[in-house]
């Protein structure tokens, strides 16, 4: 097996350790729980949702990812670079929703890898993935700018521009709903359980 076989084997492997991941992470938010998810950003990263529209099926489809405000301007990466989906969704129609721990906004993505602040954003975006990035071999609170450039030559850096906004069904914490309910039924049963048996007489 070549070299370059055995690199795009783990890449695949990590790609498939990232969509489990991205489930679970998406779940978090629709139960409610993004703000929770964002709470410890040294170690979690900082993670918001983007709902993108699918290039071919024209459905919605949402992409947990990590980010960065900067001036009070919202960036991301792609780091599998223009082969991930959700990348190739934007550039085809780059009208998106983000879902923020303060917020869900209408919103407009434009890549802006070419951006001659490509290298201090992308630094602070990759700061904003926690222990994510130096994991996968790239720290950047470390690295040169050269050595930072060279790990990263194949990352596309978005720009979000957050135009309006949201409200409405759909949106972050729409499974919040199972907290109550799950309450209801859930309370009745240790309830039961705590009480005290009787014993038998003999």
């Amino acid at each position: 097996m070549t070299t370059t076989s055995v690199d795009k084997q783990a890449e695949e492997t990590l790609r498939q350790g990232f969509k489990y991941f991205n489930r679970f992470m998406l779940l978090m938010w629709r139960l409610g729980l993004g703000p929770a998810v964002n709470a410890y950003p040294d170690v979690g990263g900082r993670i918001m949702v983007i709902t993108n529209t699918g290039r071919k099926s024209g459905l919605k489809r949402r992409s947990p990812v990590n980010y960065a405000i900067v001036d009070g301007e919202l960036y991301c990466t792609a780091g599998f670079g223009k082969g991930s989906d959700w990348y190739r969704n934007i550039v085809a129609n780059p009208n998106v929703e983000v879902w923020l721990p303060n917020g869900w906004w209408w919103s407009r993505a434009k890549e802006v890898t070419d951006s001659a602040r490509r290298l201090p954003l992308l630094r602070q975006v990759l700061i904003g993935s926690g222990i994510v990035a130096p994991a996968m071999g790239v720290n950047p609170k470390t690295m040169t700018d050269a050595a930072l450039d060279a790990a990263t030559k194949d990352y596309c850096l978005i720009h979000i521009r957050r135009t309006e906004a949201r409200t409405g069904p759909e949106g972050p914490g729409d499974l919040a709903w199972v907290w109550p309910l799950a309450t209801l039924i859930l309370l009745p049963l240790a309830l039961l359980g705590l009480r005290p048996r009787r014993k038998r007489c003999c």
